[in-house]
């Protein structure tokens, strides 16, 4: 094998991967449920220390059926569009969401908020598919960068501030990130 090139995870590793990534977040949606919302308090508080343990906790936090259930197809759709290339970049990218969503949050959210909701890292995926084309400059990567944009780039208005219960800071943050790792992780044509 050369030095650079990726490891190809075969497509049986790749759903399983994603799986049970959505199924630790239905996971601790649930324990969160019965515990009566009590897991929530583990989101991004906004400027304080103890709130800065929700950049890790956050995305896995959520607030009702609904908000899992809207998060869980995008989560799924745009994570194996992610994993195309190979598992360590779903790890990678997601993590760069994590990131960027959590520090955002916690420095943009209001005083007295808790941001939860794996949306962050979403937006982290959508960012990385979207600017992935562009750094890259291969056929496929643009391609895809283009039909993700067409498809999923309605999206990208939820990084400006608007409805309430709604963390564009958390959109953006994740955006950004995935940007970051679209930057980070380019490959040659």
């Amino acid at each position: 094998m050369r030095h650079g090139t990726a490891i190809r995870s075969p497509v049986k590793t790749r759903v399983a991967i994603l799986a049970c990534a959505l199924l630790v977040l239905w996971f601790v949606f649930l324990l969160s449920s019965v515990s009566g919302g009590a897991l929530l308090a583990f989101g991004v508080i906004p400027r304080t220390t103890t709130g800065l343990r929700g950049i890790l906790f956050a995305p896995f936090l959520h607030g009702s059926l609904n908000h899992i259930v809207a998060n869980s197809i995008p989560f799924a759709v745009l994570g194996s569009l992610v994993m195309l290339r190979d598992a360590r970049q779903f790890v990678r990218v997601t993590l760069y969401g994590m990131a960027g969503a959590g520090l955002v949050s916690w420095l943009l959210g209001a005083p007295g908020s808790v941001h939860v909701g794996a949306s962050g890292v979403i937006f982290g995926y959508l960012g990385f598919l979207i600017l992935s084309g562009w750094y890259s400059r291969s056929f496929w990567s643009i391609l895809l960068s283009v039909l993700v944009a067409v498809a999923w780039g309605g999206l990208v208005v939820g990084v400006m501030p608007g409805e309430t219960g709604i963390s564009w800071q958390a959109h953006l943050g994740g955006f950004l990130g995935g940007v970051a790792a679209a930057r980070r992780y380019r490959t040659s044509r």
